[in-house]
């Protein structure tokens, strides 16, 4: 059973690396990975910093806003970003590489 896992495996690699549609797949994808993660880091520092500094000088979000909340804020923020600037990042790949590919002119010819 594991022999056949394994072998089902590495055929499953192989495909993938022969199959150029699966690779653009898997590039679009781990660009749109990075371009989320820098935009998330950038959105928790961009609202971690007012955050903090209100619970310090406010006395409505003193009273109101503990850590947990402060938290929430901020990480709601940063997976946002990190959704949103993924997919459209993942999107604007797909339609730029579909975009440069030739279509496929012999199944258009007419004998």
């Amino acid at each position: 059973m594991a022999k056949n896992l394994a072998q089902a495996f590495l055929e499953r690699k192989n495909m993938a690396s022969r199959d150029p549609k699966v690779a653009m797949a898997k590039r679009c994808a781990k660009e749109g990975v990075i371009a989320g993660a820098k935009a998330a880091a950038i959105a928790s520092v961009a609202t971690a910093i007012p955050t903090l500094a209100s619970v310090r000088m406010l006395p409505w979000a003193k009273a109101h806003l503990n850590h947990t909340a402060q938290a929430l804020i901020i990480s709601t923020v940063a997976g946002a970003a990190y959704f949103i600037v993924a997919d459209k990042t993942v999107l604007a790949t797909a339609r730029r590489n579909s975009f440069n590919q030739n279509p496929n002119t012999e199944a258009y010819e007419l004998n």
